[in-house]
């Protein structure tokens, strides 16, 4: 059963958005989510569940807050940052989705009032119903920031006054966490698990399009550059195996909420899976509501 958190403060009053008033009288509508990442290829950890919403019609935004213009052992800079933004559209592309990369330096990203504005900006515009972040609590200074900033910006987009030149949003969204290994200061706790098994391969090849990543920086970085094969064909394949794109985790993690999700049949039967964990700092839905925001589970 999904876990219903307690809010301590008038974040409670703006506990109902828009969509689940619709969803939760069952209708139906177009729901709108927005994905936010530190860098160009972070959004896509949760590509398989974004290519499900947009198989059924919903619209998906993803968004790097930084340019990525220092994650290579080679080249950065602007020549770096024009082309993993390059990478970001071949992504996109692979599962129907806007891809938005915002102009900060990588390994520098701040949670800045201006950064926290922008991220305000950019819920607003998108009109979204739900928003994902990584948690607050990561390796990375930069995913760190990026779990703050978007905690931050929970319940300020309904605040008229807070960038004005935008019109608010009437009801808070339902901000939500990807999944992750880390547990300082506390574990990740899932609310939603989607079994992505059948776009499993929109996912690995939204990776493929990070070249400069997946088939350079990170192996340089990791020490196994030598091992990346130049085929492309085989440098998709060692993609797949090597990234752990096809294991069970966290699937097997989290078998008893997808048998909940799916029944038995099926959700003993899952082996890909996406995680998420709702955020107490926007709205708080009830499991039927989630699971209306979340339109896969029969």
């Amino acid at each position: 059963m999904t876990k219903i958190k307690s809010l301590f403060c008038m974040l409670a009053v703006v506990s109902v958005l828009p969509a689940d008033v619709a969803l939760a009288q069952g209708g139906e509508r177009s729901l709108r989510i927005i994905v936010f990442g530190a860098h160009p290829d972070d959004p896509e950890k949760v590509g398989g569940t974004m290519a499900k919403f947009i198989e059924q019609g919903h619209a998906v935004r993803l968004v790097s807050l930084t340019n990525g213009n220092a994650g290579h052992f080679e080249m950065g800079g602007g020549p770096l940052a024009q082309r993993r933004y390059q990478e970001t559209q071949c992504a996109g592309r692979v599962i129907g989705a806007e891809y938005v990369v915002l102009d900060n330096d990588d390994g520098k990203l701040m949670p800045t009032l201006e950064n926290r504005e922008e991220v305000i900006r950019q819920i607003r515009e998108f009109q979204a119903d739900i928003v994902i972040s990584p948690r607050p609590n990561d390796y990375h200074p930069d995913h760190r920031n990026t779990g703050l900033l978007v905690r931050d910006a929970a319940y300020m987009v309904t605040v008229p006054n807070i960038v004005a030149s935008v019109p608010h949003l009437m009801k808070n969204p339902v901000f939500m966490y990807m999944w992750d290994r880390f547990t300082e200061p506390s574990p990740f706790v899932p609310d939603i698990v989607v079994a992505i098994d059948d776009v499993i391969e929109k996912k690995i090849d939204m990776y493929h399009c990070h070249e400069s990543q997946m088939y350079e920086w990170l192996p340089y970085n990791q020490g196994i550059l030598d091992a990346v094969p130049r085929d492309p064909a085989a440098r998709r394949a060692w993609l797949a195996e090597t990234r752990g794109f096809r294991s069970s985790e966290p699937g097997d993690t989290y078998r008893e909420l997808l048998i909940t999700l799916y029944g038995q049949a099926k959700g003993s039967q899952v082996r890909q899976a996406e995680a998420f964990e709702v955020s107490e700092y926007g709205s708080q839905p009830s499991l039927e509501v989630l699971k209306r925001l979340f339109p896969f589970f029969n």
